[in-house]
């Protein structure tokens, strides 16, 4: 492979590397306090891109029950100007975080006040991840819609440079994602790290009782656990929809097998561990060769299939030690 060859390779997957880990991030936010995997995270995954979607575009043109509704007759105010697509991009994710949080309420707590297995609140979260995305579909139809090509402003569609005598072609929507990707994972390692919510969540994640004894609310700092891991994955889907379009309402549910296997890959429970994942997987994509582009989706599970024959707790999980 050629230097050139490698470079573009590997900026491409450092791009859609990145979105896998703030995806994945989700998953892991959760299962390290509820000890459990959030099927419906895909569907909040898909629901941040939508929203976002409504609020630059403003409707819904081929099929649905919204088929025809204009929200801005005049023209959407957060179309054609880059701070405006971020505020839009900022609030369909936290509207996502909002929905993860009702699915906390409607799926998670009734099972945990019940003391029931933790399979049961699997299995619930995976109808409601039904239940959203046939909703979905019901009101928006299964096209594929596209985010506009102004969408970051007027910005070159791709970069180019010269080395070693060839031209490297980058696209400058997998730059923007790579940057805004970067500044979440140090805005999430900040608040995990080195504020007080973050260190209640690290207690509460540790041990649920004692952080309880110690006067944290429990139930307090799940619904923001809940509302963060649904803030990154509709931050995640509107990422995707701009570079790949939003591909119909199951469109989520690919790039969530993804993001558990970058979780286990990287170790359950380990935020550096989801970070860690998402690159390489992302990273195992970009370099599958052209005419095997097909069969990259199961480059994720390979990968992940013969690193946990040599490492099964993960790349950067802890060893489960049993007491006897």
């Amino acid at each position: 492979m050629e230097l050139s060859q490698l470079i573009q390779n590997l900026l491409n997957g450092l791009a859609i590397g990145s979105v896998y880990a703030i995806f994945a991030l989700g998953y892991t936010l959760v299962f390290s306090i509820l000890g459990i995997i959030n099927f419906a995270h895909g569907a909040v995954f898909t629901l941040g891109a939508y929203f976002t979607y409504t609020l630059v575009v403003g409707q819904f043109e081929n099929n649905g029950l919204l088929r025809g509704i204009n929200l801005f007759p005049d023209g959407s105010p957060f179309a054609g100007n880059p701070w405006a697509f971020a505020l839009a991009t900022l609030i369909g994710a936290a509207v996502a975080g909002v929905v993860a949080v009702l699915i906390e309420r409607l799926a998670f707590r009734p099972m945990r006040a019940r003391g029931a297995d933790p399979l049961l609140a699997l299995v619930s979260s995976l109808g409601v991840a039904l239940v959203i995305v046939n909703l979905i579909q019901l009101l928006v139809g299964a096209e594929i819609y596209n985010f506009p090509s102004n969408a970051y402003g007027e910005v070159r569609p791709a970069l180019s440079f010269e080395l070693g005598g060839r031209t490297v072609i980058v696209r400058t929507v997998q730059l923007i994602i790579f940057g805004v990707s970067l500044v979440m994972l140090a805005v999430l390692g900040y608040v995990i790290g080195r504020t007080k919510v973050g260190k209640a969540l690290r207690a509460v994640a540790e041990s649920p009782g004692t952080a309880s004894l110690l006067g944290i609310s429990v139930d307090r700092f799940i619904l923001i656990t809940f509302f963060l891991s649904g803030f990154l994955g509709g931050l995640a889907g509107t990422l995707v929809g701009t570079a790949f379009g939003v591909a119909g309402p199951y469109f989520g549910v690919t790039y969530g097998l993804k993001g558990l296997a970058v979780i286990v890959l990287g170790g359950l429970g380990s935020i550096p561990g989801a970070v860690v994942g998402g690159l390489v997987i992302g990273l195992a994509e970009a370099f599958v060769p052209g005419d095997y582009s097909a069969y990259k989706d199961a480059v994720a599970f390979a990968l992940l299939f013969l690193i946990l024959l040599v490492r099964p707790q993960g790349l950067l999980g802890r060893a489960q030690i049993q007491k006897v």
